[in-house]
Parts: structure tokens; C-alpha cells; sequence
């Protein structure tokens, strides 16, 4: 008999004691995919475009190599010197990019699903499930960045649990954890709205603007092209919003404050 606990199988054979076998990459993958695909439905703004799985990522450190994005890191540590906040936090943005840049001039707290193996001066981390509000402190900081993570919530590739609305939840939950008037630094792969899964969302940028215009004004806005090229302090036109700057998979920046 076979039972399956999470991404473990428990195999029962008479007279012996149970035998544990941890679920293969693919089982797990299928198993994440299949649940997913229950939970999202018809409705959700999204559709399944292709798959693209990314097997070895949970069993990682937080961070990770070779991202593209690496002006956008520069980008934002450079606003965040420039304005001087008393209390900075970090959601799941890249530890050997945004993170260490703001290290080098001032104390930085990192909030990640997954833990961090090595101790490295001004940065201090907390382990924390962003779609779970249980473990989050309210009105805890008067900054706040999220770079290129939210499009990953609930889509497992972190070991986070499978959620087709965690990225709504971790937006949300940030908004909570950040002070009225403060700043939220925030971005996401913007193009043809559209699930990768388990990679990530990419985001068109009418969703975007909904999503952030809610509960924040915002201040500035870039973007990386699909080129790979930074384009700062962008006023988006109509048309821009209504085709995602023509981008694919490009990445949009919002400087939001907090009303």
C-alpha cells in the first residue's frame, strides 16, 4: 500500500515497517502542476501557456546566479541610498544582487520562503511564508522592496505551497507589513499575461496597474526590455499600458507610496 504525505510516500508491506521514499522531481512537479491547474480554474485572468518546470530550485539556497535583471538592482539600491528610509525590508528579491548592493551602505532585513545558509554583515534574515499573514508584522517599516519574486508565489518551485492566488496574497501582505506613507519598491515580468508554471507569471501591465493602484500612488516607473535595456522615469501612455511596452518578457519597476 502506498500513501502519499506531501512529497513523501510511505510504502506499507506486511509484517515490516513502513518504507519512506521521498517523491522523485517529476512526481512532485506532477502532483504541484495537477493541483494547480484544479485551482485556477477558468476565471483568474491567467492562462496555462506552456510548462516550464524548474526542478531543483527548493532544495537551494535563497538567491541564485547569472539573472538578467542586473540593472534593475543597481536601479532601485540607488533610489533607496538617494532616500535615506529609516527601516528598509526585502521580500525574496536576489541576495548576490539587490540585496548585497543595499548591504554595502546600510542595514537591510530579508524576508524568504527558503532559509539562508551563510551570515553576511547588514543583512539580517527572517525565514517567512509571504502568503501566510499569521508569521508578518503590521506597519513595521517606511520601505519595502519586492524585485522579480512575487511572480513565483504559489506556484511551488520555492517549496512555498501551490496557491493560483499567491501572488495576490503576497501583495497584499506586503502592502500590510509596510507603514502609511511608505515606499514600495516592486517588480514583476511583464509581456502577454500569461502562467509559465513553475517558473513564474508574467504580467501585462493593465493587471499590473490595477493591482497597484489600489491602495498606492506611484512615484516613478522603468522597465527592462526585452533587449535587456533600462528605460528610467517613464509616464506610460494608453497604448504603452495596453501592450506591455511591446515587451515579452521585459520587467516593469513602480516606485509606490503607500496612501
Amino acid at each position: 500500500m502506498r500513501i502519499n504525505i506531501g512529497h513523501i510516500t510511505l510504502i506499507l508491506r506486511d509484517s515490516s515497517r513502513p518504507h519512506i521514499r521521498l517523491m522523485t522531481k517529476n512526481e512532485w512537479y506532477d502532483k504541484d502542476f495537477k493541483e494547480f491547474k484544479k485551482q485556477l480554474g477558468n476565471n483568474s485572468g491567467f492562462s496555462l501557456y506552456k510548462n516550464y518546470p524548474c526542478l531543483n530550485d527548493r532544495n537551494e539556497s535563497a538567491g541564485e546566479l547569472n539573472n538578467p535583471y542586473f540593472p534593475q538592482d543597481l536601479y532601485v539600491a540607488r533610489k533607496i541610498y538617494n532616500n535615506k528610509p529609516i527601516k528598509h525590508v526585502d521580500i525574496g528579491s536576489r541576495i548576490d544582487g539587490f540585496v548585497a548592493h543595499v548591504a554595502v551602505f546600510r542595514e537591510i532585513e530579508v524576508f524568504d520562503i527558503r532559509p539562508a545558509k551563510s551570515s553576511i554583515q547588514n543583512i539580517f534574515f527572517k525565514q517567512a511564508d509571504l502568503t501566510n499573514p499569521t508569521d508578518l508584522p503590521v506597519n513595521y517599516c517606511d520601505s519595502i522592496s519586492c524585485l522579480h519574486a512575487l511572480e513565483h508565489f504559489g506556484l511551488g518551485r520555492y517549496g512555498d505551497p501551490v496557491d493560483a492566488e499567491g501572488h495576490e496574497k503576497g501583495f497584499n501582505n506586503i502592502s500590510k507589513i509596510l507603514k502609511q506613507g511608505g515606499t514600495f519598491y516592486f517588480s514583476v515580468p511583464m509581456g502577454a499575461q500569461r502562467i509559465e508554471f513553475n517558473a513564474h507569471r508574467v504580467f501585462g501591465m493593465p493587471y499590473l496597474m490595477r493591482l497597484v493602484t489600489k491602495s498606492y500612488d506611484i512615484s516613478s516607473f522603468a522597465y527592462i526590455d526585452d533587449r535587456n535595456i533600462l528605460h528610467e522615469n517613464i509616464i506610460p501612455s494608453t497604448e504603452d499600458i495596453e501592450n506591455s511596452f511591446g515587451c515579452n518578457l521585459g520587467c516593469a519597476i513602480f516606485e509606490l507610496q503607500k496612501r
